[in-house]
């Protein structure tokens, strides 16, 4: 007799985005057989990805040209059709910017349907300006859905979806990945990791070190605010003290907060409304065994505990993010008490395993909770 493994149908837009998690997933042995499809994939030898991969082209078309009505057609029709060829017990579509191109088909089907809200496509202005109703027709179709943070969860409600259907779930840091180091023993560095973007702050971030009478900031990342933050440096004549590292591999990481003393990130509500879910550099950081300075941003209050794990600060809060770095940095044993005590937070709920574990049950529930055929 074999094992019958529940069947999980994904659509993403871009194989970077969704793919790592869920083979992940399969190779943990969770409880799924998955087929994922996504929308940035044009394989001739194989014309079911190739399909959908146009399907998705032609529905960003009809979108910039203005089309909204045939928009969701050609992509939603190619994912009717692979749900018919898959037969999964649950369809999960990750971001809700693309969730909307493929809702239609789940609710033809008439199929458990999921949709995973990662953070920009469910704050930034612009992109819930256009997608506003559709996101409200999206909730209504949908059975569950997955959120990083609380205030995510706020927005969807608002969107009427109901509090019953929503998951809150952190995506989860990877402990085979970072192992702790000693930010007593540490030079004085202080660590970012994140992309050069408004919703980081790394201008923040910068102006809150110049006034550091010691140490390093070390910045790891790349993006369109680069440019400005190298210019800012000069400005603030800090130049010899701050490092532009680039973008690094995750490992390459792991090893430079081995080194640090104190991980920052002055996350913020951007210009656009762009912010974060929940990072998971902060929660990387606090696996190895780092204090966290960061801000009252979306989830990160549910992360790091100010005053027990790390210190937090109003975003905008440039002043107070100083104090707080000058605090950590010339008290290295209240920075290692944090760090190990961060360290212990994240193993006991905020793992990538814990992640993968509250998404299984979840889709579990929407297949057991749901009739379909």
């Amino acid at each position: 007799m074999t094992d019958y493994r529940q069947r999980l149908l994904v659509f993403a837009p871009t194989r970077r985005v969704a793919s790592e998690t869920f083979v992940r997933a399969n190779l943990a042995g969770l409880p799924f057989e998955v087929s994922a499809y996504f929308g940035d994939e044009f394989p001739l030898d194989q014309p079911g990805r190739f399909a959908y991969g146009l399907g998705v082209l032609l529905s960003k078309i009809c979108t910039r040209l203005g089309w909204l009505r045939l928009a969701e057609l050609p992509a939603a029709f190619v994912a009717w059709v692979l749900i018919r060829r898959h037969r999964p017990d649950v369809v999960l579509a990750e971001f809700g910017f693309h969730a909307v191109r493929v809702m239609q088909a789940a609710a033809r089907a008439d199929v458990p349907f999921v949709v995973h809200f990662r953070g920009s496509d469910l704050s930034a202005n612009r992109r819930l300006g256009v997608l506003r109703s559709r996101y409200r027709r999206l909730v209504s179709i949908a059975s569950g859905v997955v959120c990083k943070s609380r205030p995510m969860a706020t927005t969807l409600e608002q969107l009427g979806a109901s509090p019953s259907t929503i998951l809150i779930s952190p995506s989860g840091a990877n402990p085979a990945l970072f192992s702790v180091g000693d930010p007593a023993l540490a030079a004085p560095v202080f660590l970012a990791v994140g992309r050069f973007v408004a919703k980081k702050g790394p201008l923040q971030t910068i102006r809150a070190f110049a006034g550091q009478p010691q140490g390093e900031l070390w910045m790891v990342g790349d993006g369109p605010l680069l440019a400005e933050a190298r210019r800012l440096v000069q400005a603030l004549q800090v130049q010899d003290r701050v490092r532009f590292l680039g973008v690094k591999t995750q490992s390459e990481v792991a090893a430079l907060m081995r080194q640090a003393r104190v991980f920052v990130q002055h996350s913020q509500i951007a210009p656009d409304g762009d912010s974060e879910g929940n990072p998971v550099s902060v929660m990387e950081a606090q696996l190895s065994g780092l204090p966290v300075v960061a801000t009252l941003h979306a989830g990160i209050p549910d992360v790091v505990l100010d005053g027990s794990t790390g210190l937090l600060v109003e975003e905008s809060d440039v002043d107070g993010m100083a104090e707080a770095m000058t605090r950590l940095m010339a008290d290295p044993n209240l920075a290692a008490q944090f760090g190990l005590a961060g360290r212990e937070r994240v193993l006991a709920a905020f793992t990538l395993e814990h992640h993968l574990q509250d998404l299984t049950r979840f889709l579990q529930q929407q297949i057991r909770s749901t009739t379909h055929f």
